[in-house]
C-alpha cells in the first residue's frame, strides 16, 4: 500500500514505455518477430472477415460471431502492436498521458468484449447441439445482433470503470512504465497514491467477468457433452463434437492467459512475467485464432482455399495480361 508523497512534484504528462530491456541487437530481432506476428494477425483476421462476408455458406450465427471475434482480435492487436514496434525501432519510447489512457481504454474494451463474446459462442453451440429444432428461433438474426451488442456494452462498461479508476490515480515524477503498452499493473506500480482500492477493483472486475463467462461456457459444454454421449454412433459423436473443438481451444488459450494476468491478487508483482503473458494474449492469441478455426473447421478451410485460389488467379491474370 502506497501513501501520498511530495505534493509539489510535477504531474506526469507523458509516460516512457521501457518495454523489453535488452541489447540493441535483440531489440532488432524482437522488432522483426513482432512485425511478422502482426502481419500474420492482419492477413489472417482480414481474410476471415472477407471470407465469411463473401461466402454465403458461412452466413450462419456461428460465423457471424466468428467474424466479430476476428474483428476484435484485429482491433486490440492493432491498439498494441504499432506503438510497440515504434518503441523497438526508435529511441523515442514516449506516449502521452491521453494517448496512454486511450490505448488502455480500447484495449480493455476489446479484451472484455471478447470474453463475453466467447461465452455467447458457447451458448450458440449449446443451442445448435442441444436444441437443433429450435436453433433458428434461439439464434435468429435479431437475437445474434442483440447478443453481440450486449457483449460490446459489457466490455465498454468494464473498460470505462477500469480506465476511470486507473487514471484517477496521481502520477507524479516517475513516468517510466515497465511494460510495452499501457496496462493496469504497470500503471499502478508507478502511482504515487494508495492503490489498494484500484487493485481490489481490478481483481473483482476480472474475477467477475471470468466467473460469469466461464460459468456460461462450462454449463453449455456440460449440456453439449451430455447430449453428445447419447448419440449412438461414434461417427455422429465425433462429427457433433468437432463443431465445438475450435471454440474450446480458443477459450482455453484466452481465459488461461487472462486469469494468470489479472485474476490473481499477486499478478502485478512480476513485471517480466507480466510482459511474457501479455505478449501471448495481445499478439499470439489473435494470430492463432484464425489458424485454429481454419485448420479445425472444414467449411472455413474450403472457403479460405476458394478465396486464396481466386486471389492467385486474379494476380496471375493481372501480371500476364
Amino acid at each position: 500500500m502506497k501513501s501520498e508523497l511530495n505534493q509539489n512534484c510535477s504531474e506526469v504528462t507523458e509516460f516512457i514505455l521501457l518495454g523489453f530491456r535488452t541489447s540493441p541487437e535483440v531489440q532488432i530481432l524482437l522488432f522483426l518477430l513482432f512485425l511478422l506476428i502482426y502481419m500474420v494477425i492482419v492477413v489472417g483476421n482480414i481474410s476471415m472477415l472477407v471470407v465469411i462476408k463473401i461466402d454465403s455458406r458461412l452466413h450462419t450465427p456461428m460465423y457471424f460471431f466468428l467474424r466479430n471475434l476476428s474483428y476484435l482480435d484485429l482491433c486490440y492487436s492493432t491498439v498494441i502492436a504499432p506503438k510497440t514496434l515504434a518503441t523497438f525501432s526508435s529511441e523515442d519510447k514516449k506516449i502521452s498521458y491521453n494517448g496512454c489512457a486511450a490505448q488502455f481504454f480500447f484495449f480493455a474494451l476489446c479484451v472484455g468484449t471478447e470474453g463475453f463474446l466467447l461465452a455467447v459462442m458457447a451458448y450458440d453451440r449449446f443451442s445448435a447441439v442441444c436444441s437443433p429444432f429450435l436453433y433458428a428461433v434461439h439464434m435468429s438474426q435479431q437475437a445474434c445482433v442483440r447478443l453481440v451488442i450486449g457483449s460490446y456494452m459489457c466490455g465498454c462498461v468494464n473498460s470505462m470503470i477500469q480506465t476511470s479508476f486507473t487514471f484517477s490515480l496521481r502520477f507524479c515524477g516517475e513516468n517510466r512504465l515497465d511494460h510495452f503498452f499501457c496496462d493496469v499493473p504497470a500503471l499502478i506500480k508507478i502511482s504515487r497514491a494508495d492503490t489498494f482500492v484500484n487493485e481490489i477493483v481490478l481483481f473483482i472486475l476480472s474475477a467477475l467477468i471470468i466467473v460469469t463467462t466461464t460459468t456460461v461456457i462450462l454449463i453449455s459444454y456440460a449440456c453439449i457433452l451430455s447430449t453428445v454421449l447419447k448419440i449412438p454412433s461414434t461417427h455422429g459423436r465425433s462429427k457433433t463434437f468437432s463443431t465445438c473443438s475450435s471454440h474450446i481451444t480458443v477459450v482455453s488459450l484466452f481465459y488461461g492467459t487472462v486469469f494468470f494476468m489479472y485474476a490473481q491478487p499477486g499478478a502485478i508483482s512480476s513485471p517480466e512475467k507480466s510482459k511474457i503473458i501479455a505478449v501471448f494474449y495481445t499478439l499470439i492469441i489473435p494470430m492463432l485464432n484464425p489458424l485454429i478455426y481454419t485448420l479445425r473447421n472444414r467449411e472455413v478451410k474450403n472457403a479460405n482455399f476458394s478465396y486464396y485460389s481466386f486471389l492467385i488467379k486474379f494476380f496471375l491474370i493481372f501480371i500476364f495480361k
